[in-house]
């Protein structure tokens, strides 16, 4: 079986007016609770998504940015509903209507995905950040997801950047070309000042 695996990465910095947004570090876990984080057991991460196990598919993508974000010194993401319901919609849209890209056929963008969900509003400053992922086989699953991000500059820096509090998983157990089984990931960042 061919196994195929594209990747896409976005981040928006935008506050009023277009002035960059100042973000405080949130305070750094210790090195205690970091070790404790990097060392621990990812459920799921090697699950090929099905209709019946998201929830555990998005554990698993959550417990896996949060192991590497340790391992690197950084506080770890919590998981927000409004980022996970502009992530989903878009990951079931892409397999719907069978493209790959941050942008809708229709011209929506990530921002104004987030937007609709209410978790930021033009009138104050936040910075997102999205990664798009679709695999078969093992690169389908949440493991294989995560190593393709990490080995590519733009979703490593999503992953890794210290400013981001938040993330929300949006997965499909459809991919966007082919009819393949396997799975459409998005992954929503999120920081509000």
């Amino acid at each position: 079986m061919r196994l195929r695996v594209r990747i896409l990465t976005l981040i928006a910095l935008l506050t009023v007016l277009g002035t960059a947004a100042a973000v405080a570090d949130a305070k750094r876990p210790s090195r205690a609770k970091l070790r404790a984080i990097a060392a621990q057991h990812c459920a799921g991460a090697d699950l090929r998504p099905t209709a019946t196990n998201l929830k555990r598919i998005r554990d698993a993508v959550l417990c896996l940015h949060n192991k590497v974000r340790a391992q690197n010194g950084l506080a770890p993401l919590r998981e927000n509903r409004r980022l996970r319901r502009a992530a989903r919609a878009h990951s079931y849209d892409m397999a719907a209507a069978g493209y790959f890209e941050h942008t809708a056929p229709g011209g929506t963008t990530m921002v104004d995905r987030i937007l609709r969900t209410d978790y930021v509003s033009k009138s104050r400053g936040w910075m997102l950040g999205e990664n798009l992922a679709w695999g078969t086989g093992s690169r389908g699953t949440p493991r294989g997801a995560m190593k393709a991000w990490m080995h590519s500059p733009g979703h490593r820096a999503n992953i890794l950047k210290p400013g981001f509090r938040e993330l929300g998983v949006g997965v499909v157990a459809r991919v966007p070309v082919g009819g393949a089984a396997g799975a459409t990931y998005t992954v929503d960042f999120g920081v509000r000042r």
